[in-house]
């Protein structure tokens, strides 16, 4: 039922981190950056595995004021889009940010734009994107829900952790949800905790993810944790 995220093992080559993760899920999240950063899908290819991709997000930035960086974070986003599309998978994206708070109107705009932008890329491709919501970092955008608005019907990747550490994850549980990251903190630092090791109450999480039928992914910053996670999640789906 659980996917597991590749962040887990993000410090051990990708194909260490297959290996290992094909034992206790049919499905791997990808984080498409740093050592897991993708060129082609000819690994993937080996594993009889399903995949979602997070795309690469430490060094783009979609709301960039700069129009070349822009342009060229929707151009990587989109490289990410075109492997998804050889595997038959959905991608999550971040929204992007904003340097000081009297240029978020303007990085708004560049956002939306980049929106579009991507909205085409992903129906030439024919891939499913969603948009996570933010943490509690200064000048990102979707932090919070009143701010569904500008994904303009793009479905929502919740991160758990991020709405928790932003004291807003019941209101984020009433919005449809499509994809879910899992993993636990103690309200203050992003800490990508085991379940329950943290002060998130994920019976209303797991009531939504069955609601929705979103797809629920671990995100947990270790894979002990990880498999103790999935564990602490099954006896509340049982």
């Amino acid at each position: 039922m659980f996917g597991i995220s590749s962040f887990c093992l993000h410090h051990h080559p990708l194909s260490s981190a297959l290996d290992t993760l094909s034992s206790h899920t049919d499905l791997v999240e990808i984080m498409d950056d740093g050592p897991h950063f993708l060129e082609s899908t000819e690994l993937l290819e080996s594993y009889s595995l399903r995949y979602a991709f997070h795309a690469p997000a430490r060094s783009v930035n979609i709301a960039s004021l700069h129009e070349p960086i822009r342009k060229a974070s929707v151009e990587v986003v989109g490289q990410c889009f075109h492997l998804a599309s050889e595997m038959g998978s959905t991608v999550v994206i971040h929204p992007g940010y904003f340097a000081w708070e009297e240029e978020r109107d303007r990085a708004l705009r560049q956002f939306m734009k980049s929106l579009e932008d991507l909205k085409h890329v992903a129906g030439e491709y024919g891939v499913t994107f969603y948009i996570e919501n933010m943490a509690n970092w200064n000048y990102f955008f979707l932090r919070t829900p009143d701010e569904l608005g500008i994904i303009n019907g793009i479905g929502l990747a919740l991160d758990v952790g991020h709405a928790h550490l932003n004291h807003c994850l019941p209101g984020f549980l009433t919005a449809p949800i499509s994809h879910v990251h899992l993993h636990d903190n103690d309200g203050k630092d992003d800490t990508h905790l085991e379940v329950g090791k943290g002060s998130i109450d994920f019976g209303p999480v797991m009531e939504a993810i069955t609601r929705d039928r979103a797809v629920p992914v671990v995100e947990v910053a270790t894979l002990e944790g990880t498999l103790e996670s999935i564990k602490a999640l099954e006896k509340m789906t049982r």
